[in-house]
């Protein structure tokens, strides 16, 4: 049963005046269900479309292109479904007739295209509407550089871009470009494609067959928009994390089978436009003759990546021994990661060495035999040592007068930092000389304020970090300007606050220092990715406290 329903117009056309020879642009929007079909009206009567120089597009929008006298006139849309019909309120189109002169106009996008969030096989149209003289000329681009896929993309009148039969492939940053003929006089506008789609698997569990006490470990990846989420069904119950039962990211371990883990188990992945299940069988294989645990294991710290564990053969049945399997992961924090070597029975000792510097690892083991494994040993944890950093700080300078530069810097990511950082050191140099000035300063400290430099010099400035083993290596050269010493007083770089919209997208705002006395004309925006090129500036007004970044890298820090 379905219900026909059509609501009040959202947008209707606006009345406008438009020189000869222009374009004209009307738009209205309405929601409906079954969605309606909008048709255009001029002087009350149906609008042919048969000319080029008219387009309707089925988002609802009337573009007219080379404005003649003709044209004026009163023009509304009429909304039609199958059970209702409403017609907007009339807008003017009122011609000014051209002047003889022609002269030269910047091209200027009047109607550029907007985000659009679309599911899988729709048809989406991305709007570009141009004035300039002589006419403007529109093309399209992706921002990526990769090619827009010809066999669904056409050209709607003179410039809009419609992507029938939409796919993943297809989202990303569209870039409509208006480029006087000739010249290289051009303006751009960009907006981003975002093509929902419901989980697909890349990778699935398989059966395995595990003796009792073993491990099993069951992988799933599942890809779509918005990323989907995973999680494990026993038997078609949820599945919660516990002691011998884990969950990371996405796969499943169960560590010390026993026979009630004899069972069918199903990867679920789901988001907003659906889910899929995918299954494989645990089958547990029983032997009552097990060894006992491998006993007195002890860790010994060789490196910062390289920790030596050692342990003695089971007391009981060791005979039936044919490998261990060394278990190790993180001590702190919650969920971390188990890794697993398989060794030999000829050793009772073997070296771990994948392992970040300064962290924390417990480790046990597991003796096993052809149809069974023994309990796990005891569970020992040591530290790996403390290394010099793999990474500067990422730093940033500005100038609060002619004659100082504030130098601030982010703390090194864990991964790079290989320890505690117990200093940092600042060196800096005028560009035009070699001799260059050191300061050592706590590794608390996050800026440092330069005084007493010259005004409109450009500074060499670069930072060095330091753990208790050692200095790592030097950021390259960053270089500043300090401002000219004039009466007109810089402002104070804002403070930023921001926060991501959704994977690709983020909104940064900022807030004018209500005790910053500076004039200030306008902002200008940059941004990176982390350890990549600088992107930017983006020229902001100066009324602008807030700025929307879209079609970032997914699950990337910027």
């Amino acid at each position: 049963l379905l219900f026909s329903a059509i609501s009040a117009f959202e947008v209707q056309p606006l009345s406008t005046e438009v020189q000869e020879g222009g374009v004209a642009r009307f738009a209205c929007k309405i929601t409906a269900n079954p969605p309606a079909t909008v048709t255009w009206e001029v002087n009350r009567t149906t609008l042919p479309l048969v000319m080029d120089r008219i387009t309707a597009l089925p988002t609802g929008v009337l573009q007219i292109y080379g404005v003649e006298q003709k044209d004026a006139g009163n023009y509304r849309c009429v909304a039609t479904t199958i059970a209702n019909r409403r017609k907007s309120t009339e807008a003017v189109l009122s011609v000014i007739p051209a002047s003889d002169l022609k002269p030269f106009h910047k091209p200027s996008i009047i109607a550029g295209p907007q985000n659009i969030t679309a599911s899988l096989h729709q048809t989406v149209i991305l709007e570009c509407v141009a004035t300039g003289n002589p006419k403007p000329i529109i093309s399209w681009s992706r921002l990526d550089h990769k090619s827009i896929d010809v066999f669904n993309t056409r050209v709607l009148g003179n410039g809009n871009l419609m992507i029938s039969d939409v796919k993943v492939q297809h989202s990303g940053v569209y870039v409509c470009r208006a480029t006087i003929p000739g010249t290289r006089n051009f303006t751009v506008a960009m907006a981003t494609l975002t093509v929902l789609a419901p989980p697909s698997f890349v990778e699935w569990p398989e059966s395995l067959t595990r003796p009792r006490a073993g491990t099993a470990r069951f992988a799933c990846q599942a890809e779509g928009n918005p990323a989907p989420k995973i999680s494990w069904l026993k038997n078609g119950r949820r599945i919660h994390s516990n002691g011998r039962i884990k969950m990371y990211n996405s796969k499943l371990v169960i560590n010390q089978i026993i026979p009630e883990d004899d069972a069918i188990y199903q990867c679920m992945a789901e988001n907003s436009q659906g889910s899929i299940l995918s299954r494989a069988r645990l089958t547990v294989v029983m032997s009552e003759d097990r060894p006992s645990a491998p006993y007195n294991v002890h860790a010994e710290t060789m490196s910062s990546s390289a920790i030596l564990l050692a342990w003695e053969r089971p007391l009981y049945n060791s005979d039936k021994v044919i490998a261990y399997s060394v278990h190790y992961m993180k001590a702190e924090g919650l969920n971390n990661e188990e890794y697993q070597v398989v060794i030999g029975n000829d050793t009772t000792h073997y070296i771990i060495d994948d392992l970040e510097p300064a962290s924390n690892y417990t480790f046990y083991i597991v003796a096993y035999m052809p149809l069974g494994a023994s309990q796990m040993s005891d569970h020992v944890t040591q530290h790996t040592l403390e290394d010099v950093p793999l990474r500067a700080p990422e730093i940033s300078l500005t100038s609060r007068s002619p004659t100082d530069i504030l130098i601030s810097w982010l703390p090194i990511p864990a991964k790079y930092r290989r320890g505690q950082v117990v200093l940092y050191r600042l060196s800096f140099r005028l560009s035009t000389e070699t001799k260059i000035q050191v300061l050592e300063l706590p590794g608390s400290s996050d800026e440092y304020l330069l005084e007493g430099l010259r005004p409109d010099s450009v500074y060499l400035v670069r930072i060095t970090a330091a753990t208790r083993i050692g200095w790592g290596e030097a950021s390259l050269w960053t270089s500043h300007r300090t401002p000219k010493a004039t009466s007109v007083k810089a402002p104070k770089s804002p403070e930023l606050r921001l926060e991501p919209m959704n994977c690709t997208t983020i909104t940064v705002q900022w807030q004018q220092d209500s005790e910053d006395t500076a004039a200030i004309q306008g902002y200008k925006l940059y941004y990176k990715e982390e350890g990549q090129q600088e992107n930017g500036p983006i020229l902001l007004d100066a009324s602008d406290l807030e700025y929307t970044v879209s079609g970032l890298g997914e699950y990337i820090k910027y």
